[in-house]
């Protein structure tokens, strides 16, 4: 496979990828408008190539990307599934993308009522009366929902300072629970992969605001004791708090709000089939029980007895603003059609499928490779690769990389960081038995390889085995002449 230069060393000065008229109005002052200290002493250096050039560079780029439209993509808690095209074209339609979100409510009645249909929905999905849609990622609705916690305490005039975090639970808790100002407490996992229920009682104080939990949690196992756990927090006033990372295990099926959960987020990437990656785009909707709904961000969509609708800025609990507008409407309008296309009656046939086809790859590994948490799962599962390690000198990083040889996107690695050497593998509902039987087959093969081979992968790739701790360290992220 030949090098692809960089944009910046391909062209000459000239080239243009496109051409436009001749300015036919006065031209502006820059001085005039500009402040000195935000002007150049010379033009950026951009690259200077025709269209053809442009376009091919990027579609060979493109080739080389693995993609879920070009493979399956089984990241572990992040849920790569199809994004289905329907999805797409409903919102390139005209009345949805041209409009603008600060136009008259009169002119936007059919985009609000898309935001109230979503509300709806998750609201039913959750069982919990109020949502907000304004995040724009699940860590962002992970803060928005822990600022509505901190405001409710606040109104009781109450301020608990803990905020407890399973090691099981999403990667992101702990952190959004510190940024919110809080102390991050862990509390650790039985053998069984669940939360430890004598160890976590004498932590439930009234110092505590919350508990972050993901259920089922990054293990892939399902907190049974959660009805339990939340009637302790419940004693001393704090919430309980519902990652939706893995809500694809129970979506339909459970409802966050009748296990005792106070308030949660939605990834409407991994649970309702949006686009995922590449830092965006995202949304991360959150939704609460009553007594949170008047600490919710505005403004909020209402609907008039005559049946149109409004945003509303009146709440004088609300948390504020924590997004402009009122979310990704796109990312939003999206999810929307996911639901509308399953209907109620179809979304548990999600979950049903998610875990199933998770349970069946499982079962495919489960000889070769260790399961610490069982041969049973829910819609995700984690191996460990110590023995590997321990016998044959490979890594879980150095199956990851073999895997990119034979097309293949890794699994997730090292997370969650109590399974040593972990692999953490979702095959999500939309693959096909033949899919899973590949890439069992594939980690198989893999597994019998030299530890030699594994060692210097990949080999069949643009760019071989990289210093990662180096770039992570020492990152280029612009390029000069």
């Amino acid at each position: 496979m030949s090098e692809e230069k960089l944009i910046f060393e391909k062209g000459a000065p000239g080239r243009r990828a496109a051409t436009f008229p001749a300015l036919d109005v006065p031209a502006l002052d820059e001085a005039a408008w500009l402040p000195e200290a935000l002007r150049r002493g010379a033009p950026p250096d951009l690259p200077e190539v025709g269209e053809q050039d442009l376009v091919r560079h990027y579609t060979r780029l493109s080739q080389r990307n693995i993609g879920i439209d070009t493979q399956i993509y089984p990241l572990g808690s992040c849920t790569m599934k199809y994004n289905p095209k329907v999805n797409e074209d409903v919102a390139s339609r005209d009345g949805f993308r041209n409009v603008h979100p600060l136009q008259p409510d009169s002119t936007v009645q059919g985009a609000l009522a898309v935001l109230w249909e979503m509300e709806r929905w998750l609201a039913e999905i959750a069982g919990m009366p109020a949502v907000c849609l304004q995040p724009s990622a699940g860590a962002q609705g992970e803060l928005t929902a822990l600022l509505v916690c901190r405001a409710y305490h606040d109104s009781k005039g109450r301020r608990p300072r803990t905020v407890l975090v399973p090691d099981s639970s999403h990667g992101t808790n702990p952190a959004s629970a510190a940024f919110c100002g809080y102390r991050v407490e862990t509390v650790p996992s039985r053998a069984d992969g669940t939360v430890d229920l004598a160890d976590l009682r004498p932590r439930i104080t009234p110092d505590v605001a919350c508990l972050m939990m993901t259920n089922p949690n990054t293990v892939g196992v399902f907190e049974r004791d959660v009805r339990a756990i939340a009637d302790l927090l419940h004693d001393v006033d704090a919430q309980l708090y519902y990652d939706g990372a893995n809500l694809n295990a129970i979506c339909g099926v459970a409802r966050p709000g009748d296990m005792g959960c106070d308030m949660m987020h939605f990834n409407v990437h991994k649970t309702f089939s949006t686009p995922h990656g590449g830092g965006g785009p995202g949304a991360g909707p959150i939704a609460v029980k009553e007594h949170l709904r008047p600490f919710l961000p505005v403004p909020r969509v209402r609907r008039g007895s005559d049946g149109t609708f409004s945003l509303d800025h009146g709440e004088p609990l609300s948390i504020g603003r924590v997004r402009s507008h009122t979310g990704n409407f796109g990312i939003l309008l999206r999810g929307l059609v996911y639901l509308r296309s399953f209907g109620g009656d179809g979304l548990p046939e999600i979950a049903r499928r998610a875990v199933l086809n998770a349970n069946y790859l499982l079962s495919r590994l489960k000889g070769r490779f260790d399961a610490p948490y069982g041969a049973r799962c829910m819609h995700e599962f984690v191996l460990s690769l110590s023995r590997q390690k321990r016998e044959r000198g490979v890594s879980a990083l150095d199956y990851a990389k073999r895997l990119a040889d034979y097309g293949y996107h890794a699994p997730t690695v090292y997370f969650p960081l109590i399974v040593p050497e972990a692999l953490m593998v979702e095959p999500v509902e939309t693959e096909a038995k033949e899919t899973l039987d590949a890439l069992a087959e594939v980690l198989g093969a893999i597994d019998a390889e030299d530890p030699s081979a594994l060692h210097a992968a990949p080999v069949n790739t643009p760019v071989g085995r990289l210093d990662e701790v180096g770039a992570a360290r020492n990152p280029v992220l612009r390029w000069k002449r």
